[in-house]
């Protein structure tokens, strides 16, 4: 038993001494979310029986360490898997070891011999160099045709036997070269430099029942890349659908090029909570007035149209529904999954995605989408016109939150945000700027003025508002303006004039619907008073 045992023993130690076999991973397949990939990767590796430590080479330089999946065949069992991006050599090399010495002082000899034959190669080089500059020869003196047979006889001599020595001098270098690079191979990894190769390494401690091939199967999470979608609106006429180009945009930094793989977005989140939550009591209150028309009407790229601000649809221009049309191109191989979870969409066709952290542009499919178009202005915040659209039924088009360029009638005319996780039926979207509507609001200073009675002054506004449709055709535009609302009693506040204006008295927002004909200007007019003690000073009047 015991002659037993100390056999165990050595052969133990024995196999842990073994040195690692080493493999390179093949990236096959990539599932891209918001924050983070799912990398699939394969990597064969001959095994003998028994234990054997595999390092696996050109994995992410990052990843998390509790996804990894090790698949294999059931002959071999993964005793366990470690990741490390500081494995520099294929193994800790005991530098007082015989083998270890042999193949320094080799190496060292070698680097030598390798210096010595560029030398010579360089000098016979410049011999060749001096003998072809010095081929002139005068031809005034007695004797020239001899002399010249005696200098052809000699340069003919000379300048082979520099060219040959020239050419068996290159032939030892590159032999020395290739026996150099073998040598330094035996102590170094990631000697092959044709592709990007990843710091990231894979450490498996594995058992093996025979000899052989071994294909092993590998995922894994790693944080070094995202995608996130966008899209390219474009409006031809207030009569047209929108034409969306929806995209991603795809993105990794993990040390490897990703080279013809499957490649698929997906819009889950891996990092997000698994917790189920706790629902608390939920307590409405009003958002500040003032702020939210700001924040509606004020965006220089753009409004963000929140889907209870515009209630009033009545007077859209309606647009006939059109189906989906996928465009030609790479839309066209994409296969689209829903789930109750997430979105995703699958690519048919082998990628390339190269690991610089630059996004790369993937199309996903073409849209036509029916929509209802209205013509917004909110003078009080913005001098412009803006383009609103209304698209109803929206989930259907598996739109996800993003930003969007967009081109209306040929033109680009900045970004918006689309919304896609709004709970309304429908989506709002702003457009843009429509400069060929023209809207002006001003002070009328005959009409407005401070008047003090006893303890109170008496304060009016007057504004009137112009607005003038300079297109070719006629619109519906939803004008908005306000007056103030008091918080305080003694501060009184009427509202003498609103020419027709559906008026919200809970927001001070006043609301006119306004169809102008082609070249028609139009006039309102809002005026109120504000009555407070004279004695105090209102700050934002």
């Amino acid at each position: 038993m015991k002659k037993l045992l100390f056999m165990l023993l050595c052969g133990s130690s024995l196999a842990v001494a073994q040195k690692p076999v080493f493999t390179s991973a093949k990236v096959l397949a990539a599932n891209v979310y918001s924050n983070a990939a799912e990398l699939s990767q394969t990597a064969t590796v001959s095994l003998p029986k028994g234990t054997s430590e595999i390092v696996i080479k050109n994995v992410a330089d990052q990843l998390l360490e509790n996804t990894i999946r090790i698949g294999a065949p059931s002959s071999v069992t993964v005793l366990s898997s470690q990741f490390t991006n500081n494995y520099i050599k294929e193994y800790e090399l005991d530098e007082n070891s015989r083998e270890v010495k042999v193949i320094r002082d080799s190496i060292q000899l070698l680097e030598k011999q390798v210096q010595r034959t560029i030398n010579l190669k360089d000098a016979e080089a410049k011999a060749i160099e001096l003998l072809d500059a010095n081929q002139k020869v005068t031809s005034t003196a007695s004797g020239t045709a001899v002399e010249l047979a005696k200098l052809m006889a000699y340069y003919r001599s000379e300048r082979l036997k520099a060219a040959n020595a020239y050419d068996d001098l290159d032939e030892k270098l590159k032999d020395q070269q290739k026996r150099l690079g073998e040598l330094k191979n035996r102590l170094e990894i990631d000697s092959q430099k044709s592709e990007k190769i990843s710091r990231g390494k894979l450490v498996l401690q594995v058992m093996n029942e025979s000899a052989g091939n071994v294909l092993f199967e590998i995922a894994y999470l790693t944080p070094s890349a995202g995608w996130r979608p966008f899209y390219d609106l474009r409006v031809n006429s207030i009569s047209a659908p929108i034409e969306v180009a929806y995209k991603g945009q795809v993105w990794q930094s993990t040390g490897i090029d990703w080279k013809q793989i499957d490649l698929k977005l997906s819009s889950g989140n891996p990092s997000q909570s698994n917790t189920a939550p706790i629902l608390n009591a939920w307590f409405l209150q009003y958002q500040d007035p003032q702020q939210f028309f700001q924040t509606l009407s004020g965006r220089v790229a753009g409004l963000n149209v929140a889907s209870n601000t515009i209630t009033e649809y009545d007077a859209y221009k309606s647009v006939k529904k059109e189906e989906i049309v996928n465009g030609n191109g790479i839309a066209d191989y994409v296969d689209i999954t829903e789930n109750q979870l997430n979105v995703s969409f699958d690519i048919d066709l082998p990628y390339d995605v190269a690991s610089n952290g630059k996004p790369h542009s993937v199309n996903l499919k073409q849209l036509k989408l029916p929509a209802n178009y209205k013509f917004y202005a909110a003078p009080r915040a913005d001098d412009d016109a803006f383009l609103l659209a209304r698209i109803g039924d929206y989930s259907q088009y598996n739109l996800l939150p993003g930003e969007a360029n967009i081109i209306f009638e040929n033109m680009y005319v900045g970004k918006t945000m689309l919304n896609a996780n709004q709970t309304s039926d429908s989506l709002n979207l702003s457009m843009g700027r429509d400069r060929k509507i023209s809207v002006k609001r001003e002070k009328l200073e005959d009409k407005s003025g401070t008047k003090f009675l006893s303890s109170k002054k008496e304060q009016t506004f007057t504004y009137e508002i112009t607005v003038r449709n300079n297109k070719k055709e006629a619109v519906s535009l939803m004008l908005k303006d306000q007056y103030p609302l008091s918080t305080d009693k003694e501060m009184e506040i009427e509202l003498k004039q609103s020419d027709g204006a559906k008026v919200n008295a809970e927001t001070g927002i006043l609301t006119w619907e306004l169809e102008l004909k082609p070249n028609e200007t139009k006039k309102v007019r809002l005026s109120y008073k504000v009555r407070s003690p004279k004695d105090k000073v209102i700050s934002n009047l």
